[in-house]
């Protein structure tokens, strides 16, 4: 058995398909109609046969609350894993996007989180090399 596809809940499957690629360089894997929605997956640039991230829309009921409680927590919905946690994130506070949290130690690793635009906080995660 193995992961095959996660999901994070967005407002707007388009705007959500935009940010990931565009801003995060993710690659478009699946795009399948799905009644009023579609089936639409991103996979990292680097990694295609990889885990897939389902950009599930957000219309269910629970959604809202559940979204809202993360955010006002500060608690991401997922997180990935760089190699320059600091390099990213300046390349990706030069497109614009906003950190809720700055890079920082955190015990075994480094992290940051930033705001998809979708409704979800989304964690970077740097596992430094041991010296």
């Amino acid at each position: 058995m193995r992961l095959y596809v996660t999901s994070v809940f967005v407002d707007d499957q388009a705007k959500a398909l935009d940010f990931y690629t565009r801003t995060l360089g993710f690659r478009l894997k699946r795009d399948v109609p799905a009644g009023d929605a579609r089936w639409l997956t991103v996979v990292p640039a680097e990694d295609p046969d990889g885990v897939e991230l389902l950009l599930e829309p957000a219309g269910h009921p629970a959604v809202g609350p559940y979204r809202d409680a993360l955010v006002a927590d500060g608690i991401p919905a997922t997180s990935f894993q760089v190699e320059d946690l600091d390099a990213e994130c300046a390349r990706l506070r030069g497109l614009g996007v906003a950190f809720t949290m700055a890079p920082m130690d955190a015990g075994p690793v480094r992290m940051a989180v930033f705001d998809d635009t979708c409704g979800n906080l989304i964690q970077l995660v740097e596992f430094p090399k041991a010296a």
